[in-house]
C-alpha cells in the first residue's frame, strides 16, 4: 500500500491542551520515558490528555501485510482525539505509523478516511513538537558529558526526527554529541523484522553497538525506545559475556535525559 504524505497540521501558537499516545513499548517496558515525556510537556505549561483506551498504533500488523488487522487496530485509535488538539507521540516510528499510513488504510471509506486525515494531520512525533512547535530550550543543569544520538529508521526518514533530536541535544551547553560510523544505519530492530531474520538483525546490532562504544560516548540517547531496547540489550549482553562490572553503553529515551538535565531531578 503506497504511503500517503499528510502534512503537519500548523500549529500558530504552543497549545494549551495535547493528547500523548504512549506507544505499546513504552507504556509495556518503558513508561519512566512516558511519564518523563509528560512532565516535560507539563513542565512548558501544556495540559496533556492522556486516552485510556488507547492500544497499538497497527504498525506490526501493517508491516507484516496484515491490512485488515492493521485497519481494526487503528479505526479503534481514530475515535480517542475529538478536540482538535495535536497528537504527541514519543517514537518516530508509531508517528510515522499514524502520519503517513492511516489515510490509505481507509481510503476506501469517505467517512472513515476524512477521520484519518484529520487524526494523521495533528500527529507530531515528542522530539518534532518540543523542538519545532513549542521551541522548548531550558538551562542544562547538568555536569559536561558526550553522547551519541540513534535514530530509528522511521523516525529518519519519515518524520525528520533525527534533525529535531540534535537540535534538542545542542540547545544544552554541557552536552556534546558524538559522531558514529553507523550514524544513519538501522540498529537491527525492525519490530518483526528481528523475530523473522534474526541472524542479520544481530549483525546489524553488533555492528551499531560497536559503532556507539568506538566514538567514545558515554552514553546513547534515543527518540524510540524499540530501538533503545534492542541496542542496550545487545551491550548488556556484551558486558554478561566478558563481565564487564559496568555497561559498555548505557543509554536512555530522550525524554528522560532531557528531564533530567534540565530540571535537576531523577
Amino acid at each position: 500500500m503506497p504511503t500517503t504524505a499528510i502534512p503537519a497540521a500548523d500549529v500558530a501558537a504552543k497549545p494549551t491542551d495535547i493528547y500523548f499516545f504512549s506507544t505499546c513499548l513504552v507504556d509495556q517496558f518503558a513508561p519512566q520515558a512516558g511519564l518523563d515525556a509528560i512532565r516535560l510537556l507539563e513542565g512548558e505549561g501544556i495540559a496533556v490528555h492522556f486516552p485510556r483506551d488507547q492500544t497499538c498504533c497497527g504498525q506490526p500488523a501493517y508491516s507484516s501485510g496484515h491490512l485488515d488487522e492493521a485497519r481494526a487496530v487503528a479505526r479503534a485509535q481514530l475515535e480517542l482525539f475529538p478536540e482538535p488538539w495535536p497528537i504527541v507521540v514519543p517514537s518516530g516510528s508509531c508517528a510515522g505509523m499514524m502520519r503517513h499510513h492511516y489515510p490509505g488504510l481507509f481510503a476506501g471509506d469517505p467517512v472513515l478516511a476524512a477521520k484519518a486525515v484529520d487524526v494523521a494531520g495533528r500527529v507530531f512525533e515528542l522530539t518534532n513538537f518540543l523542538a519545532d512547535v513549542i521551541g522548548f530550550s531550558r538551562a542544562d543543569r547538568g555536569e559536561p558529558c558526550t553522547v551519541a544520538l540513534h535514530t530509528s529508521c522511521h523516525a529518519r526518514r519519515q518524520m525528520g526526527s533525527h534533525i529535531s533530536s540534535r537540535a534538542l541535544l545542542d540547545r544544552l551547553e554541557n552536552v556534546s554529541v558524538a559522531s558514529h560510523a553507523r550514524d544513519d544505519e538501522c540498529c537491527g530492530f525492525g519490530g518483526t523484522f528481528c523475530v523473522r531474520h534474526p541472524k542479520i538483525s544481530a549483525a546489524m546490532v553488533e555492528d551499531k553497538v560497536t559503532a556507539l562504544i568506538a566514538s567514545g560516548a558515554s552514553q546513547v540517547v534515543s527518540a524510540d525506545f524499540g530501538c533503545l531496547m534492542n541496542v542496550l540489550g545487545h551491550a548488556a549482553h556484551r558486558d554478561l559475556t566478558a563481565g564487564n562490572p559496568e555497561p559498555c553503553m548505557p543509554g536512555e529515551h530522550i525524554a528522560s535525559f532531557l528531564l533530567r538535565r534540565t530540571a535537576g531531578e531523577r
